[in-house]
Protein backbone atom coordinates (compact mmCIF):
# COMPACT_ATOMS: atom_id res chain seq x y z
CA UNK A 1 0.00 0.00 0.00
CA UNK A 2 1.40 3.65 -1.06
CA UNK A 3 0.18 6.47 -0.40
CA UNK A 4 0.18 10.12 2.44
CA UNK A 5 -0.71 7.37 4.96
CA UNK A 6 2.32 4.47 3.74
CA UNK A 7 4.23 3.12 6.86
CA UNK A 8 5.27 -0.43 7.99
CA UNK A 9 3.66 -2.01 10.47
CA UNK A 10 5.51 -4.67 12.35
CA UNK A 11 2.71 -7.15 12.65
CA UNK A 12 4.54 -9.42 15.11
CA UNK A 13 4.18 -6.75 17.63
CA UNK A 14 0.69 -6.78 17.32
CA UNK A 15 0.62 -10.12 19.63
CA UNK A 16 -1.10 -8.42 23.09
CA UNK A 17 -4.38 -6.50 24.30
CA UNK A 18 -1.96 -4.65 26.56
CA UNK A 19 0.55 -3.30 23.54
CA UNK A 20 -0.45 0.16 22.09
CA UNK A 21 0.31 -1.30 18.47
CA UNK A 22 -3.05 -0.97 18.34
CA UNK A 23 -3.29 2.39 17.89
CA UNK A 24 -4.36 4.57 15.08
CA UNK A 25 -3.64 1.32 13.41
CA UNK A 26 -6.14 1.92 10.16
CA UNK A 27 -8.50 -1.83 9.64
CA UNK A 28 -10.79 -2.62 7.15
CA UNK A 29 -13.44 -5.12 8.50
CA UNK A 30 -15.37 -6.58 5.53
CA UNK A 31 -18.71 -7.78 6.90
CA UNK A 32 -21.11 -6.88 9.28
CA UNK A 33 -22.56 -10.10 10.89
CA UNK A 34 -22.26 -10.77 14.06
CA UNK A 35 -18.88 -11.75 14.08
CA UNK A 36 -17.72 -8.82 11.79
CA UNK A 37 -19.37 -6.36 14.40
CA UNK A 38 -17.35 -8.42 17.08
CA UNK A 39 -14.07 -7.49 15.06
CA UNK A 40 -14.63 -3.56 14.82
CA UNK A 41 -16.20 -3.12 18.28
CA UNK A 42 -12.84 -4.61 19.46
CA UNK A 43 -10.69 -2.70 17.20
CA UNK A 44 -12.14 0.17 18.31
CA UNK A 45 -12.06 -0.16 21.90
CA UNK A 46 -8.09 -0.65 21.35
CA UNK A 47 -7.72 2.26 19.47
CA UNK A 48 -7.59 1.52 15.90
CA UNK A 49 -9.59 3.32 13.01
CA UNK A 50 -11.97 1.19 11.27
CA UNK A 51 -14.06 0.99 8.18
CA UNK A 52 -16.74 -1.76 8.03
CA UNK A 53 -17.10 -2.43 4.27
CA UNK A 54 -19.93 -4.47 3.44
CA UNK A 55 -22.89 -5.85 0.93
CA UNK A 56 -25.70 -4.99 3.43
CA UNK A 57 -26.26 -3.85 6.64
CA UNK A 58 -28.67 -4.40 9.58
CA UNK A 59 -30.11 -1.86 10.68
CA UNK A 60 -29.33 -1.79 14.63
CA UNK A 61 -25.52 -2.96 14.05
CA UNK A 62 -25.20 0.25 11.13
CA UNK A 63 -26.70 2.36 14.70
CA UNK A 64 -24.11 0.37 16.64
CA UNK A 65 -21.29 1.26 14.89
CA UNK A 66 -21.33 5.18 14.54
CA UNK A 67 -21.95 5.17 17.77
CA UNK A 68 -18.55 3.55 19.18
CA UNK A 69 -17.00 5.49 16.23
CA UNK A 70 -16.45 2.99 13.11
CA UNK A 71 -17.18 3.96 9.80
CA UNK A 72 -19.32 2.43 7.45
CA UNK A 73 -19.58 1.76 3.66
CA UNK A 74 -22.68 -0.21 1.95
CA UNK A 75 -22.27 -1.74 -1.26
CA UNK A 76 -24.66 -3.75 -2.81
CA UNK A 77 -22.21 -5.76 -5.36
CA UNK A 78 -18.73 -5.23 -3.61
CA UNK A 79 -17.29 -6.20 -7.17
CA UNK A 80 -14.42 -3.84 -6.49
CA UNK A 81 -12.84 -1.60 -4.12
CA UNK A 82 -15.51 1.35 -3.20
CA UNK A 83 -13.80 4.82 -3.18
CA UNK A 84 -14.16 5.16 0.35
CA UNK A 85 -12.16 2.26 1.13
CA UNK A 86 -9.53 3.40 -1.48
CA UNK A 87 -9.29 6.82 0.54
CA UNK A 88 -9.27 5.26 3.71
CA UNK A 89 -5.43 3.23 2.76
CA UNK A 90 -5.69 0.17 5.08
CA UNK A 91 -3.05 -1.22 6.93
CA UNK A 92 -4.98 -4.39 7.78
CA UNK A 93 -7.72 -5.98 6.99
CA UNK A 94 -10.03 -8.38 9.33
CA UNK A 95 -12.68 -10.68 6.90
CA UNK A 96 -16.14 -12.25 8.25
CA UNK A 97 -15.69 -16.02 7.70
CA UNK A 98 -18.77 -15.52 4.81
CA UNK A 99 -16.42 -14.17 2.96
CA UNK A 100 -14.68 -16.48 0.17
CA UNK A 101 -10.97 -16.48 -0.91
CA UNK A 102 -12.37 -16.06 -4.55
CA UNK A 103 -14.80 -12.89 -3.70
CA UNK A 104 -13.14 -9.78 -5.64
CA UNK A 105 -12.93 -7.93 -2.78
CA UNK A 106 -10.26 -10.29 -1.25
CA UNK A 107 -8.41 -10.48 -4.56
CA UNK A 108 -8.14 -6.95 -4.44
CA UNK A 109 -6.71 -6.97 -0.73
CA UNK A 110 -4.53 -9.69 -0.92
CA UNK A 111 -3.32 -9.44 -4.58
CA UNK A 112 -3.43 -5.77 -5.64
CA UNK A 113 -3.11 -3.86 -2.42
CA UNK A 114 -0.68 -6.68 -0.69
CA UNK A 115 -2.25 -6.52 2.13
CA UNK A 116 -2.53 -9.18 5.25
CA UNK A 117 -6.18 -10.40 5.30
CA UNK A 118 -6.93 -11.73 9.08
CA UNK A 119 -9.51 -13.90 10.42
CA UNK A 120 -11.66 -12.86 13.42
CA UNK A 121 -9.82 -15.97 14.97
CA UNK A 122 -6.40 -14.92 14.16
CA UNK A 123 -7.52 -11.59 15.94
CA UNK A 124 -8.74 -13.03 19.19
CA UNK A 125 -5.41 -15.07 19.81
CA UNK A 126 -3.31 -12.26 19.30
CA UNK A 127 -5.90 -10.35 22.07
CA UNK A 128 -6.74 -13.51 24.48
CA UNK A 129 -4.42 -12.13 27.44
CA UNK A 130 -7.05 -8.99 27.75
CA UNK A 131 -8.30 -11.06 31.25
CA UNK A 132 -6.16 -13.33 32.70
CA UNK A 133 -7.29 -16.04 35.17
CA UNK A 134 -5.49 -17.33 38.15
CA UNK A 135 -3.83 -20.94 36.75
CA UNK A 136 -0.90 -23.28 38.52
CA UNK A 137 1.95 -21.08 37.09
CA UNK A 138 0.07 -17.50 37.49
CA UNK A 139 -2.36 -15.40 35.34
CA UNK A 140 -2.37 -16.34 32.30
CA UNK A 141 -5.15 -16.03 29.29
CA UNK A 142 -7.52 -19.06 29.17
CA UNK A 143 -6.92 -22.42 27.36
CA UNK A 144 -8.22 -22.86 23.77
CA UNK A 145 -9.86 -26.22 23.13
CA UNK A 146 -10.84 -26.24 19.25
CA UNK A 147 -13.53 -28.14 17.58
CA UNK A 148 -14.37 -28.94 13.85
CA UNK A 149 -15.56 -31.37 11.21
CA UNK A 150 -17.90 -31.44 8.76
CA UNK A 151 -20.82 -32.10 11.52
CA UNK A 152 -21.09 -32.07 15.01
CA UNK A 153 -19.31 -29.46 16.10
CA UNK A 154 -22.24 -27.73 17.76
CA UNK A 155 -23.23 -30.65 20.07
CA UNK A 156 -19.26 -31.58 20.53
CA UNK A 157 -19.19 -28.08 22.03
CA UNK A 158 -21.90 -27.86 24.08
CA UNK A 159 -21.10 -30.92 25.89
CA UNK A 160 -17.22 -30.12 26.35
CA UNK A 161 -18.05 -26.79 27.44
CA UNK A 162 -20.60 -28.10 30.13
CA UNK A 163 -18.63 -31.56 31.03
CA UNK A 164 -15.78 -28.74 32.13
CA UNK A 165 -18.21 -26.24 33.73
CA UNK A 166 -19.02 -29.37 35.82
CA UNK A 167 -16.06 -29.99 36.84
CA UNK A 168 -15.79 -26.54 38.71
CA UNK A 169 -13.42 -24.78 36.05
CA UNK A 170 -15.19 -21.36 34.53
CA UNK A 171 -15.53 -22.45 30.68
CA UNK A 172 -17.07 -21.47 28.00
CA UNK A 173 -18.36 -22.16 24.30
CA UNK A 174 -17.47 -19.61 21.17
CA UNK A 175 -16.67 -19.14 17.70
CA UNK A 176 -19.33 -20.77 15.03
CA UNK A 177 -21.74 -22.23 17.93
CA UNK A 178 -22.93 -18.09 18.12
CA UNK A 179 -20.65 -16.58 20.91
CA UNK A 180 -17.92 -14.47 18.69
CA UNK A 181 -14.27 -14.97 20.27
CA UNK A 182 -13.55 -11.65 20.36
CA UNK A 183 -16.94 -11.68 22.65
CA UNK A 184 -15.50 -14.53 25.27
CA UNK A 185 -11.66 -13.16 25.31
CA UNK A 186 -13.38 -9.62 26.62
CA UNK A 187 -15.27 -10.93 29.03
CA UNK A 188 -14.43 -9.33 32.18
CA UNK A 189 -15.07 -12.48 34.36
CA UNK A 190 -12.41 -14.17 32.24
CA UNK A 191 -12.11 -18.24 31.43
CA UNK A 192 -9.81 -20.92 32.47
CA UNK A 193 -10.65 -22.54 29.00
CA UNK A 194 -12.81 -21.68 25.96
CA UNK A 195 -14.59 -24.32 24.08
CA UNK A 196 -14.32 -23.23 20.07
CA UNK A 197 -15.73 -24.63 17.06
CA UNK A 198 -14.41 -23.53 14.30
CA UNK A 199 -15.86 -23.79 10.51
CA UNK A 200 -13.84 -24.59 8.20
CA UNK A 201 -14.17 -20.74 6.85
CA UNK A 202 -12.53 -19.59 9.85
CA UNK A 203 -9.75 -22.32 9.75
CA UNK A 204 -8.85 -20.93 6.18
CA UNK A 205 -6.96 -18.50 7.66
CA UNK A 206 -5.97 -19.44 10.88
CA UNK A 207 -1.79 -20.12 10.90
CA UNK A 208 -0.87 -17.69 8.05
CA UNK A 209 0.87 -14.61 9.64
CA UNK A 210 3.92 -15.47 11.80
CA UNK A 211 4.34 -16.87 15.29
CA UNK A 212 2.27 -14.15 16.92
CA UNK A 213 -0.90 -15.14 15.17
CA UNK A 214 -0.41 -18.86 15.10
CA UNK A 215 -2.69 -20.92 17.42
CA UNK A 216 -1.56 -23.31 19.90
CA UNK A 217 -4.66 -25.00 21.15
CA UNK A 218 -4.56 -26.92 24.78
CA UNK A 219 -6.29 -30.35 22.67
CA UNK A 220 -8.49 -30.19 19.17
CA UNK A 221 -10.68 -32.32 17.31
CA UNK A 222 -11.89 -32.67 13.65
CA UNK A 223 -14.80 -35.01 14.30
CA UNK A 224 -15.31 -36.11 10.48
CA UNK A 225 -14.96 -35.22 7.39
CA UNK A 226 -16.96 -35.42 3.66
CA UNK A 227 -18.12 -33.00 1.06
CA UNK A 228 -19.45 -29.44 2.09
CA UNK A 229 -18.93 -26.22 1.33
CA UNK A 230 -17.14 -26.95 -2.15
CA UNK A 231 -18.40 -23.44 -4.04
CA UNK A 232 -16.45 -21.35 -0.91
CA UNK A 233 -13.57 -23.75 -0.77
CA UNK A 234 -13.42 -24.76 -4.66
CA UNK A 235 -12.72 -28.13 -4.42
CA UNK A 236 -12.69 -30.95 -1.83
CA UNK A 237 -8.78 -30.76 -0.96
CA UNK A 238 -9.10 -27.08 -0.03
CA UNK A 239 -11.87 -27.96 1.85
CA UNK A 240 -9.98 -31.21 4.09
CA UNK A 241 -7.08 -28.69 4.41
CA UNK A 242 -8.54 -26.18 5.62
CA UNK A 243 -10.64 -28.53 8.72
CA UNK A 244 -6.78 -30.20 9.31
CA UNK A 245 -5.19 -26.61 10.42
CA UNK A 246 -7.14 -27.18 13.50
CA UNK A 247 -4.38 -29.66 14.76
CA UNK A 248 -1.71 -27.72 14.19
CA UNK A 249 0.38 -26.53 17.21
CA UNK A 250 -1.66 -28.91 19.85
CA UNK A 251 0.11 -28.78 23.16
CA UNK A 252 -1.80 -32.08 24.74
CA UNK A 253 -4.22 -34.00 22.82
CA UNK A 254 -4.89 -34.60 19.52
CA UNK A 255 -8.59 -36.00 19.37
CA UNK A 256 -8.86 -38.35 15.82
CA UNK A 257 -12.33 -40.52 14.84
CA UNK A 258 -11.10 -44.22 14.33
CA UNK A 259 -13.68 -44.37 11.62
CA UNK A 260 -12.55 -41.90 9.70
CA UNK A 261 -9.01 -42.32 8.40
CA UNK A 262 -8.97 -38.91 7.24
CA UNK A 263 -9.21 -37.44 10.21
CA UNK A 264 -5.93 -39.69 11.48
CA UNK A 265 -4.08 -38.93 8.99
CA UNK A 266 -4.16 -35.16 9.14
CA UNK A 267 -3.05 -36.04 12.71
CA UNK A 268 -0.46 -37.59 11.44
CA UNK A 269 0.58 -34.76 9.37
CA UNK A 270 -0.01 -31.83 11.53
CA UNK A 271 3.19 -30.19 13.53
CA UNK A 272 2.13 -30.11 17.21
CA UNK A 273 3.97 -29.29 20.39
CA UNK A 274 6.21 -32.04 21.83
CA UNK A 275 4.63 -34.36 24.05
CA UNK A 276 0.88 -33.70 21.99
CA UNK A 277 -0.58 -37.10 22.00
CA UNK A 278 -3.29 -38.50 19.14
CA UNK A 279 -6.31 -40.28 20.85
CA UNK A 280 -8.54 -41.87 18.91
CA UNK A 281 -12.86 -42.54 19.66
CA UNK A 282 -15.18 -44.61 18.56
CA UNK A 283 -18.07 -47.28 18.31
CA UNK A 284 -16.03 -50.27 18.77
CA UNK A 285 -13.55 -51.59 21.47
CA UNK A 286 -10.87 -48.99 22.07
CA UNK A 287 -7.23 -49.39 22.42
CA UNK A 288 -5.03 -48.43 25.21
CA UNK A 289 -5.07 -44.66 23.90
CA UNK A 290 -8.93 -44.97 22.98
CA UNK A 291 -11.99 -44.03 23.94
CA UNK A 292 -14.89 -46.64 22.83
CA UNK A 293 -17.19 -48.91 23.39
CA UNK A 294 -17.38 -52.30 25.72
CA UNK A 295 -20.30 -54.71 25.48
CA UNK A 296 -22.38 -51.09 25.85
CA UNK A 297 -20.19 -49.53 28.37
CA UNK A 298 -18.76 -46.05 27.33
CA UNK A 299 -15.24 -46.13 28.22
CA UNK A 300 -12.13 -43.79 28.70
CA UNK A 301 -8.19 -46.03 27.72
CA UNK A 302 -7.12 -43.06 27.55
CA UNK A 303 -6.63 -40.76 30.09
CA UNK A 304 -5.49 -43.08 33.06
CA UNK A 305 -2.11 -44.91 34.11
CA UNK A 306 -3.15 -48.58 33.62
CA UNK A 307 -4.50 -47.98 29.98
CA UNK A 308 -3.05 -50.97 28.89
CA UNK A 309 -5.19 -52.92 31.42
CA UNK A 310 -7.90 -51.06 32.36
CA UNK A 311 -10.34 -48.71 31.36
CA UNK A 312 -12.44 -46.48 32.65
CA UNK A 313 -16.90 -46.29 32.57
CA UNK A 314 -17.87 -42.95 31.35
CA UNK A 315 -21.84 -43.77 31.17
CA UNK A 316 -23.72 -46.97 29.54
CA UNK A 317 -25.31 -46.82 26.13
CA UNK A 318 -28.78 -47.79 28.03
CA UNK A 319 -28.42 -44.70 30.06
CA UNK A 320 -27.80 -42.62 26.84
CA UNK A 321 -30.64 -44.22 25.25
CA UNK A 322 -32.84 -43.05 28.09
CA UNK A 323 -31.45 -39.16 28.03
CA UNK A 324 -31.86 -39.40 23.88
CA UNK A 325 -28.43 -39.72 22.90
CA UNK A 326 -28.05 -43.20 21.57
CA UNK A 327 -27.83 -42.24 17.97
CA UNK A 328 -24.62 -43.58 17.04
CA UNK A 329 -23.28 -40.20 15.55
CA UNK A 330 -24.39 -38.75 18.73
CA UNK A 331 -22.52 -40.94 20.80
CA UNK A 332 -19.31 -40.20 18.72
CA UNK A 333 -19.84 -36.51 19.70
CA UNK A 334 -19.90 -37.97 23.21
CA UNK A 335 -16.94 -39.87 22.92
CA UNK A 336 -15.11 -36.77 21.35
CA UNK A 337 -16.43 -34.22 24.15
CA UNK A 338 -15.10 -36.58 26.48
CA UNK A 339 -11.74 -37.03 25.16
CA UNK A 340 -11.10 -33.10 25.59
CA UNK A 341 -12.85 -32.83 28.99
CA UNK A 342 -10.64 -35.58 30.00
CA UNK A 343 -7.50 -34.01 28.30
CA UNK A 344 -8.42 -30.68 30.79
CA UNK A 345 -8.03 -33.20 34.11
CA UNK A 346 -12.47 -33.77 33.93
CA UNK A 347 -13.35 -36.70 36.26
CA UNK A 348 -15.13 -39.28 35.09
CA UNK A 349 -18.20 -39.10 37.66
CA UNK A 350 -18.66 -35.55 36.29
CA UNK A 351 -18.77 -36.73 32.83
CA UNK A 352 -21.05 -39.41 33.59
CA UNK A 353 -23.39 -36.44 35.65
CA UNK A 354 -23.36 -34.61 32.78
CA UNK A 355 -24.35 -37.24 30.47
CA UNK A 356 -27.58 -38.02 32.49
CA UNK A 357 -29.16 -34.16 31.79
CA UNK A 358 -27.35 -33.17 28.81
CA UNK A 359 -30.12 -32.76 26.01
CA UNK A 360 -29.65 -31.93 22.20
CA UNK A 361 -30.44 -29.07 20.79
CA UNK A 362 -33.87 -28.39 18.58
CA UNK A 363 -34.17 -29.47 15.04
CA UNK A 364 -31.05 -32.15 15.67
CA UNK A 365 -32.35 -35.59 15.38
CA UNK A 366 -35.36 -34.42 17.48
CA UNK A 367 -38.97 -36.67 18.17
CA UNK A 368 -41.82 -34.17 17.61
CA UNK A 369 -44.10 -37.00 17.55
CA UNK A 370 -45.14 -40.30 17.88
CA UNK A 371 -48.69 -42.03 17.21
CA UNK A 372 -49.80 -44.92 15.84
CA UNK A 373 -46.52 -46.57 15.10
CA UNK A 374 -44.98 -44.10 13.19
CA UNK A 375 -42.22 -41.60 14.98
CA UNK A 376 -42.01 -37.88 13.51
CA UNK A 377 -38.11 -37.02 13.67
CA UNK A 378 -36.55 -33.50 12.71
CA UNK A 379 -33.47 -33.13 11.95
CA UNK A 380 -33.19 -30.36 9.61
CA UNK A 381 -29.98 -29.62 11.28
CA UNK A 382 -28.84 -32.60 8.78
CA UNK A 383 -27.78 -30.15 5.98
CA UNK A 384 -25.25 -32.35 4.20
CA UNK A 385 -25.13 -35.77 2.37
CA UNK A 386 -22.46 -36.91 5.91
CA UNK A 387 -25.28 -35.34 8.08
CA UNK A 388 -28.11 -37.23 6.42
CA UNK A 389 -26.10 -40.40 6.33
CA UNK A 390 -26.09 -40.59 10.14
CA UNK A 391 -29.40 -39.33 10.82
CA UNK A 392 -30.24 -42.48 8.65
CA UNK A 393 -28.36 -44.80 9.97
CA UNK A 394 -29.85 -44.55 13.52
CA UNK A 395 -33.19 -46.03 11.91
CA UNK A 396 -35.00 -49.19 10.84
CA UNK A 397 -37.40 -48.25 8.47
CA UNK A 398 -37.62 -44.32 7.25
CA UNK A 399 -40.15 -42.41 4.97
CA UNK A 400 -37.34 -39.60 4.18
CA UNK A 401 -38.37 -35.94 3.62
CA UNK A 402 -35.17 -34.69 1.53
CA UNK A 403 -34.01 -31.59 -0.41
CA UNK A 404 -33.28 -28.12 -0.36
CA UNK A 405 -29.93 -26.40 -2.29
CA UNK A 406 -27.21 -29.06 -1.93
CA UNK A 407 -24.07 -26.48 -2.10
CA UNK A 408 -22.16 -28.56 -4.86
CA UNK A 409 -21.87 -31.85 -3.51
CA UNK A 410 -22.98 -35.24 -4.67
CA UNK A 411 -25.80 -37.17 -3.10
CA UNK A 412 -25.41 -40.34 -5.20
CA UNK A 413 -23.48 -42.45 -3.12
CA UNK A 414 -26.10 -41.26 -0.03
CA UNK A 415 -29.00 -42.91 -1.68
CA UNK A 416 -27.39 -45.89 -2.85
CA UNK A 417 -25.99 -46.44 0.54
CA UNK A 418 -29.55 -46.30 2.58
CA UNK A 419 -32.06 -47.51 -0.25
CA UNK A 420 -32.47 -50.78 1.97
CA UNK A 421 -34.18 -48.87 4.92
CA UNK A 422 -36.58 -46.78 3.05
CA UNK A 423 -40.18 -47.19 2.47
CA UNK A 424 -40.58 -43.77 0.63
CA UNK A 425 -38.75 -40.99 -0.40
CA UNK A 426 -40.35 -37.38 -0.30
CA UNK A 427 -38.33 -34.65 -2.29
CA UNK A 428 -38.62 -30.83 -1.41
CA UNK A 429 -36.30 -27.53 -2.25
CA UNK A 430 -35.55 -25.97 -5.65
CA UNK A 431 -32.24 -28.69 -6.28
CA UNK A 432 -34.01 -31.32 -7.01
CA UNK A 433 -32.22 -33.29 -10.18
CA UNK A 434 -29.48 -34.90 -8.61
CA UNK A 435 -31.82 -36.69 -5.95
CA UNK A 436 -34.45 -37.53 -8.88
CA UNK A 437 -31.26 -39.38 -11.00
CA UNK A 438 -29.90 -41.07 -7.51
CA UNK A 439 -33.34 -42.68 -6.76
CA UNK A 440 -34.26 -43.46 -10.63
CA UNK A 441 -30.81 -45.40 -10.38
CA UNK A 442 -30.46 -46.98 -6.83
CA UNK A 443 -34.03 -47.43 -6.33
CA UNK A 444 -36.72 -47.15 -9.37
CA UNK A 445 -39.36 -49.06 -7.58
CA UNK A 446 -38.93 -46.55 -4.62
CA UNK A 447 -42.14 -44.62 -4.01
CA UNK A 448 -41.21 -40.74 -4.91
CA UNK A 449 -43.18 -37.90 -4.08
CA UNK A 450 -42.43 -34.76 -4.84
CA UNK A 451 -44.15 -31.58 -3.26
CA UNK A 452 -44.57 -29.31 -6.92
CA UNK A 453 -46.72 -26.98 -5.83
CA UNK A 454 -45.65 -23.39 -7.86
CA UNK A 455 -43.85 -20.88 -5.34
CA UNK A 456 -43.91 -22.89 -2.14
CA UNK A 457 -41.89 -22.15 0.60
CA UNK A 458 -42.71 -22.65 4.57
CA UNK A 459 -45.64 -23.90 6.01
CA UNK A 460 -46.88 -24.56 2.76
CA UNK A 461 -44.10 -26.67 1.56
CA UNK A 462 -43.96 -29.06 4.62
CA UNK A 463 -48.14 -29.03 4.79
CA UNK A 464 -47.63 -30.96 2.03
CA UNK A 465 -44.52 -33.03 2.29
CA UNK A 466 -46.12 -34.27 5.93
CA UNK A 467 -49.40 -35.44 3.44
CA UNK A 468 -47.40 -37.65 0.96
CA UNK A 469 -45.07 -39.32 3.88
CA UNK A 470 -48.19 -39.89 6.18
CA UNK A 471 -49.76 -41.63 3.35
CA UNK A 472 -46.37 -43.62 2.61
CA UNK A 473 -45.66 -45.10 6.64
CA UNK A 474 -46.75 -48.10 8.28
CA UNK A 475 -46.46 -49.17 11.39
CA UNK A 476 -42.91 -49.39 13.02
CA UNK A 477 -41.61 -46.37 10.77
CA UNK A 478 -39.99 -43.24 11.19
CA UNK A 479 -40.69 -40.20 8.81
CA UNK A 480 -37.66 -38.42 8.97
CA UNK A 481 -36.65 -34.95 7.92
CA UNK A 482 -32.78 -34.89 6.97
CA UNK A 483 -32.91 -33.00 4.31
CA UNK A 484 -28.79 -33.16 3.19
CA UNK A 485 -29.03 -29.72 2.22
CA UNK A 486 -29.48 -26.29 3.15
CA UNK A 487 -32.47 -24.56 3.38
CA UNK A 488 -32.41 -21.06 1.91
CA UNK A 489 -34.81 -21.87 -0.94
CA UNK A 490 -37.98 -22.52 1.02
CA UNK A 491 -37.17 -21.27 4.52
CA UNK A 492 -34.90 -18.21 6.24
CA UNK A 493 -32.76 -21.36 7.70
CA UNK A 494 -32.95 -24.81 8.76
CA UNK A 495 -34.48 -23.51 12.21
CA UNK A 496 -37.30 -22.68 10.33
CA UNK A 497 -37.88 -25.46 8.18
CA UNK A 498 -37.47 -27.59 11.51
CA UNK A 499 -40.37 -25.50 12.94
CA UNK A 500 -42.57 -25.70 9.79
CA UNK A 501 -42.27 -29.65 9.90
CA UNK A 502 -43.58 -29.77 13.24
CA UNK A 503 -46.47 -27.38 12.52
CA UNK A 504 -47.43 -29.39 9.92
CA UNK A 505 -47.03 -32.52 11.95
CA UNK A 506 -48.62 -31.47 14.82
CA UNK A 507 -51.26 -30.13 12.42
CA UNK A 508 -52.16 -33.65 10.59
CA UNK A 509 -52.38 -35.61 13.43
CA UNK A 510 -54.72 -32.81 14.77
CA UNK A 511 -56.80 -33.24 11.77
CA UNK A 512 -56.93 -37.18 11.95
Amino acid sequence: MSGRHARVIDFEALNSWHTDAWRGLRVAVFGLGKTGFSVADTLVELGAEVLVVTQQADEERARLLDVIGAKLVVDETLAGPPHELLEFEPELVVANPGFPPHHPILRWAEGDAGLPVWGDIELAWRLRDKVATAGPTGDAPAEWITITGTNGKTTTTQLTATMLAASGLRAAPAGNIGVPVLDAIRDPQGFDVLVIELSSHQLHRVNLHGAAGELHPWASTCLNIAEDHLEWHGSFDAYRDAKAKVYDNTKVACIYNKGDETTMHMVEDADVEEGARAIGFGLGVPGPSDLGVIEGIVVDRAFLDERHSTALELTTLDELAAAGLSAPHVVANILAASALARSFGVETGVIHEVLATFRLDAHRIETVASTGGVTWVDDSKATNPHAAAASLTAFRSVVWIVGGLLKGVEVDELVASHVTRLRAAVLIGADRTALRAAFAQHAPELPLFEVDEPGAAGEAVMDAAVRFAASAAQDGDTVLLAPSAASMDQFTDYAARGNAFAAAVAKHLADG
